[in-house]
């Protein structure tokens, strides 16, 4: 057992305590003076019941459908010539096996917790070596909503506007926050595991080229190969679902009530996703850094990148006001499109997703190279917009 997950011992009452209880009180405290005490405490348990109801059964659907696709594909022996094929591009990218592009795939079409459902299975897992699993955390949420993110802001209103051309550089973005997050991740990774000891162990007098170069697979015929790869895969993924519920209720409530402001009409109700826009306020303090950074038009739209480290979804949600108000264009698009992707509410996401891959004492780690990435899809994206108009 490594270091960081033996038992720690401290004294029973030391100033800890008190630190907590004065940090505790104050962001309470100040979200009570707000909102008042009432409305702040139904805000804060409406909040996690739509978002379990809204959003957790919607990943526990996502996660159960990949991973009964990902138990097919294991089963049939695709996941192995995938990997075979495109080994030769995701290693010196990524420094990952090519069975991590199906993750890719997967959460670029749904959302990033459906790359735990592979992570479950044997077949895919046996790829990778222990260094290397936890940052299929920071690979997965680079990707997730990607298809959807990219079609919503195809559909943008923004006559005259290269939008086409602003979402393909914003995937590009994308994909180099998603290069620079990985790396750092295994960073960490590294000194925490090592680069030898894959995830799943060899057999006695089994060489490690004997093990991936075979598949385990089930008795019987092909239908009925199918079928139980089928229902199995559908298992993990309700497993998966359930070891996120605790991350994303907690930490995604405490993210929307910083990030989202009162009702319509400028009250508090107590209803769910109210909250005193703490987040975008701050936003607004470094425009002066974040505009050279990622070109905004207006200092409003930091609202959105902000916004997409809850959830991608509320994000992009902001952008269509923004477009028939005349504050952003193409260029904002493109960084809107690379940071909704590349971020995709991971600080909702990434506690359950860590969890899952039994790796909860590195979920720190993962928030701070995911952040990083963000901000360099962001920036990527800008210049990279900024070059290509020039030149077309």
């Amino acid at each position: 057992m490594g270091k960081s997950m033996e038992k720690r011992f401290k004294k029973a009452v030391s100033a800890e305590a008190f630190i907590f209880l004065v940090i505790f009180l104050a962001i309470f405290g100040g979200l009570a003076a707000v909102m008042g005490g009432a409305n702040m405490l139904q805000t804060l348990m409406n909040t996690a019941y739509a978002l379990l109801i809204e959003t957790v059964f919607n990943i526990m659907a996502i996660a159960v459908m990949a991973g009964a696709l990902s138990g097919v594909l294991s089963e049939f022996g695709v996941i192995a010539l995938i990997n075979k094929a495109i080994t030769p591009l995701m290693k010196p990218l990524y420094d990952l096996p090519g069975a991590a592009s199906v993750g890719v795939m997967t959460t670029y079409l749904s959302d990033n917790p459906a790359i735990l459902g592979l992570a479950e299975d044997t077949n895919f897992r046996k790829y990778f070596k222990k260094y290397q699993l936890p940052a299929l955390t920071n690979l997965g949420t680079a990707f997730g909503m990607g298809l959807i993110v990219t079609t919503f802001m195809l559909g943008i209103n923004l006559p005259g506007e290269k939008i086409g051309m602003a979402a393909l550089v914003g995937n590009i973005g994308a994909i180099i926050g998603s290069v620079i997050s990985v790396r750092i991740m295994m960073v960490f990774t590294k000194k925490e595991f090592g680069t030898t000891e894959y995830c799943i162990p060899t057999a006695e007098g089994e060489s490690i080229d004997e093990l991936l170069n075979r598949r385990e697979i089930r008795n019987g015929r092909a239908g009925g190969r199918l079928l139980e790869s089928l229902l199995d895969g559908g298992k993990n993924g309700v497993e998966v679902g359930m070891a996120i519920i605790p991350g994303v209720l907690v930490i995604c409530t405490i993210v929307m009530m910083l990030t989202n402001g009162p009702s319509a009409d400028g009250t508090y109700t107590g209803a769910a996703y109210e909250g005193v826009a703490l987040l975008p306020w701050r936003g607004e303090k470094v425009d002066f850094i974040l505009t050279p950074l990622f070109g905004f038009s207006d200092a409003s739209a930091v609202a959105v990148p902000i916004t997409a480290l809850g959830a991608a979804g509320a994000a992009i949600g902001l952008v269509p006001d923004m477009a028939s108000a005349g504050t952003i264009h193409a260029n904002d698009i493109a960084v809107f499109t690379a940071m909704c992707m590349c971020w995709s509410g991971y600080l909702s996401t990434h506690v359950g997703m860590m969890s899952a891959l039994k790796c909860p004492h590195m979920t720190g780690k993962a928030i701070v190279s995911h952040t990083i990435g963000g901000l360099c899809a962001g920036v990527a994206a800008n210049f990279i917009f900024k070059l290509v108009t020039l030149i077309f």
